[in-house]
């Protein structure tokens, strides 16, 4: 297979340094050696993180990429972990209300917010800031294939070293996505049902 710049892409990845990451870095600024578990089924690279359950505050405008991961690939619930509500309608979603009504909205939009469960619902919708300031929808799904990756996509730069270009969404059918650092799953949902729209209120009327 060939990838972007018509280079072939790395075969092994834990030869491959040169990627970036914000959990430990080498004097190069890439990942001294790859984990298994960096790379997913289809050898696409995952960011890392530091994990430390329980600890801290809530940062909800900040994305942690495994816990991300693994609710979008298990459809479990964006706020306890648990598996997202699911009935004949399909499963459960609760999401910032951000991408305007293009035709056929919202059958086909493309998402990287994980489910939610009907317990976690209104809780979300209470303490999330950035639902009450852009509005929210709730919809179910009868189908939400997983689509691609969002993250940085590179190219080969000198000695065949990885440079980034832009962050970015890429399909898992784009080569180029063998060349992507990998932050966020996406899905994209089909067969939708809308249950719920509400609007935003501005931070300044929120109470």
């Amino acid at each position: 297979m060939i990838g972007i710049d018509g280079m072939k892409p790395p075969t092994k990845r834990p030869g491959w340094g040169g990627y970036p990451n914000r959990a430990k870095r080498d004097s190069t600024g890439g990942y001294p050696r790859v984990l298994r578990a960096e790379l997913d089924g289809r050898a696409v690279l995952w960011d890392r993180a530091t994990i430390a359950p329980g600890r801290g505050k809530p940062q909800f405008a900040r994305i942690h990429v495994h816990r991300q991961r693994r609710a979008m690939r298990k459809l479990l619930c964006q706020v306890c972990g648990h598996p997202a509500d699911r009935d004949e309608g399909g499963v459960l979603w609760l999401l910032p209300d951000r991408t305007g009504r293009p035709p056929g909205w919202p059958e086909g939009i493309l998402v990287s917010e994980p489910p939610v469960c009907a317990p976690c619902l209104t809780l979300a919708i209470r303490t999330c800031p950035a639902l009450r300031e852009e509005g929210h929808l709730v919809i179910r799904t009868g189908s939400c294939p997983t689509y691609g990756v969002e993250g940085f996509r590179y190219r080969a730069g000198p000695q065949g070293r990885p440079v980034p270009v832009e962050r970015e969404l890429v399909p898992f059918a784009d080569p180029a996505v063998l060349w992507t650092l990998a932050s966020e799953l996406v899905r994209e949902l089909l067969d939708c049902t809308v249950l719920e729209v509400a609007a935003g209120r501005p931070a300044r009327d929120a109470r």
